[in-house]
């Protein structure tokens, strides 16, 4: 017999226990980008679609970097620190607006990048209390609360998710 699925959210360790299950669904989110992202090999990883869409490499990227831009520019209000930036040495689009096609790095550069700014993110709502986790972020093209980010980088993740899944298929198929 199977084991038995648990569908409950753990909360993460924070200083407030709601921010902590937020946590806790936004890290559920991710294991399921992990479990998609499982006995990955390298040329399904960088394989480019012959209708110009992004490799399975460069939505990772993506996934990394739109996570670090949220925290530092809503979240934060400040500029990500040189060590942070270092991270992300590829323009996040091309001239014509695509997402810059990322190459050659392998699922545990990915995974480390995408770990790296996670823990960044996570240290920083961890620290959080619930007024300025509902504190309205004023930007010049809208109002942004943290509470809203992490809703949105759920849902960035899982629509991203979906199109990793779809990526990978097609690339198994065209490869293999």
């Amino acid at each position: 017999m199977a084991e038995k699925r648990q569908n409950t959210i753990t909360a993460y360790p924070s200083k407030e226990a709601e921010i902590g299950r937020w946590l806790g669904a936004f890290q559920d989110a991710r294991q399921r980008t992990l479990a998609e992202l499982e006995r990955l090999i390298q040329p399904v990883i960088d394989w480019l679609p012959p209708d110009n869409e992004s490799s399975i490499g460069t939505v990772l990227y993506h996934i990394a970097l739109i996570e670090a831009d949220w925290l530092y520019t809503e979240v934060l209000e400040q500029q990500p620190p040189s060590e942070v930036e270092a991270l992300f040495s590829h323009n996040h689009r091309d001239a014509q607006g695509h997402l810059t096609q990322i190459q050659g790095f392998s699922l545990e550069q990915y995974l480390a990048l995408m770990e790296t700014v996670r823990a960044l993110l996570l240290e920083t709502y961890r620290q959080m209390d619930l007024s300025d986790f509902r504190r309205v972020r004023s930007l010049e093209m809208y109002d942004v609360t943290p509470e809203w980010v992490l809703y949105h980088l759920m849902q960035h993740e899982a629509e991203h998710r979906s199109q990793i899944g779809s990526l990978r298929y097609r690339a198994e198929r065209s490869i293999f």
